[in-house]
């Protein structure tokens, strides 16, 4: 499976148990469009259950620079609204276009596959938030994070709230929004932002060797262990969630070991 769209800028390769998903176009530092989000938002329908990780990437320089500045313009982007145009809009107009852009960052850590971004040069507004929807985030020496949204009068609206404040707090989470200053990759990484620093030459073995074990473990044990992980620190009950979660192990197991005998 290889797919490229020319117009959305997004190439989604299979090789093995793995989907590779990669942002190219290196020459606007791979800036986001609503063809971009749309692209994105239509990768589960292609993750059947023998996929075990999604793998995202960013061709050149960059991971990605944001938001494509041109939506910040009365043109915008051709056949795109653009932000502008969007900010005259009734509010039910203007809530349906961020749900549909959210859509395209929501379900990294919602599908039972493992995702996992690697990041270099520039991850910037959308860019630092697509990459902080992943379960995982490995970056470059050269990688240079940031939410720059309020020094354009606006917040982060494309998901990446919840997942930096659960890593590094709240505090820390709003000095870094709301100064809009580079988090660099030794930072991303004591934060807890990142897993680790790994030189770009290197982002191959390290994935084969990350991957490995968790591809050799049994699809339904990872993706029970995400599920409850994610609920950890809000469920009123997560206790139970172990004990259910558990018993459908046992249950899966069983069925398994009656199989084999």
């Amino acid at each position: 499976m290889t797919e490229y769209g020319e117009l959305d800028r997004v190439r989604i390769e299979r090789v093995g148990d793995v989907v590779h998903v990669t942002l190219c176009n290196p020459d606007a530092r791979n800036a986001q469009t609503p063809a971009t989000w749309r692209r994105l938002a239509s990768i589960p329908e292609l993750l059947t259950d023998d996929v075990r990780a999604v793998v995202l990437t960013g061709e050149g320089a960059s991971f990605s620079a944001g938001l494509d500045r041109r939506m910040l313009t009365p043109d915008g982007v051709p056949g795109e609204d653009s932000l502008l145009s969007l900010a005259t809009y009734p509010p039910e107009q203007m809530d349906a276009f961020i749900r549909a852009a959210q859509a395209a960052f929501t379900w990294w850590r919602r599908v039972p596959q493992i995702t996992i971004a690697l990041v270099q040069g520039h991850a910037i507004g959308a860019g630092f938030q697509l990459a902080l929807a992943c379960d995982l985030m490995v970056v470059a020496p050269d990688a240079k994070l940031a939410m720059r949204e309020t020094s354009l009068g606006l917040v982060p609206d494309l998901g990446g709230t919840a997942p930096l404040v659960s890593v590094v707090g709240y505090s820390r989470a709003l000095e870094i929004c709301a100064t809009g200053r580079y988090v660099e990759a030794a930072e991303a990484v004591s934060s807890g932002v990142a897993i680790a620093e790994v030189p770009r030459e290197q982002w191959d073995e390290y994935v084969a060797q990350l991957l490995e074990p968790i591809i050799a473990a049994l699809p339904g044990a990872v993706s029970e262990l995400k599920s409850l992980l994610q609920g950890a620190l809000t469920s009123p009950d997560q206790t139970g969630r172990e004990r259910a979660a558990q018993i459908r192990r046992l249950s899966e197991l069983a069925t398994l070991l009656a199989g084999g005998s």
